[in-house]
Formats: structure tokens, C-alpha cells, sequence
């Protein structure tokens, strides 16, 4: 009682050449008397990466080696910096027995 109702929404049909059939034979009547008219999905390859192309992959595998290289440079940088301080450390001690 209390719940809108709602009117039944055209479905859209799909225009194909000369078979299509025109909207007055229709058994409802327009919502509004505007000329609605609907353009057919496109078409989609099927897959998840569809929208991806060439460029972009190509783009993603360059930011991933260069990423990977600015890691592997910190970590040769900071083993380096730590071998050197152990290394100091270690003649300073000795320095002081003497």
C-alpha cells in the first residue's frame, strides 16, 4: 500500500540493419514523450586484462626493474656501510689495547 510504484522501463533493443523494429509498435506507453534512444554496448574482448595494451605493460615492467635496481643499491649500500663501521670499530678497539 505504501510502496511506490513504478513504471515498467523500455527494455532497449539492439538496431540491427534492416530488421529493426520501430518503436511505435510497442504494447506500453513512453514514459515521456522524449525520443530516447540508446547506443549498443561495444564490444570487449574477453579476459581481465583487456585494457591493457603494449605501452602500459611495458611501462609497468620498466618502473618494477627500475625499482628493483634502487633496492638492490640500498641494500649493496647499506651492507658496504656496515662492513665499514665493523671494520672501524674494530681498529679503534685495537688502537686503545695498545
Amino acid at each position: 500500500m505504501f510502496r511506490p510504484r513504478y513504471p515498467e522501463a523500455p527494455k532497449p533493443s539492439i538496431v540491427h540493419a534492416p530488421t529493426a523494429v520501430p518503436a511505435a509498435q510497442h504494447n506500453h506507453a513512453p514514459a515521456c514523450s522524449c525520443q530516447h534512444t540508446t547506443a549498443p554496448a561495444p564490444a570487449r574482448p574477453a579476459g581481465v586484462l583487456s585494457g591493457l595494451n603494449a605501452g602500459t605493460v611495458g611501462a609497468v615492467v620498466t618502473v618494477g626493474i627500475v625499482l628493483t635496481a634502487l633496492l638492490a643499491a640500498v641494500a649493496v649500500t647499506a651492507i658496504s656501510v656496515a662492513v665499514a663501521a665493523v671494520v672501524m670499530r674494530s681498529l679503534l678497539a685495537s688502537q686503545r689495547r695498545r
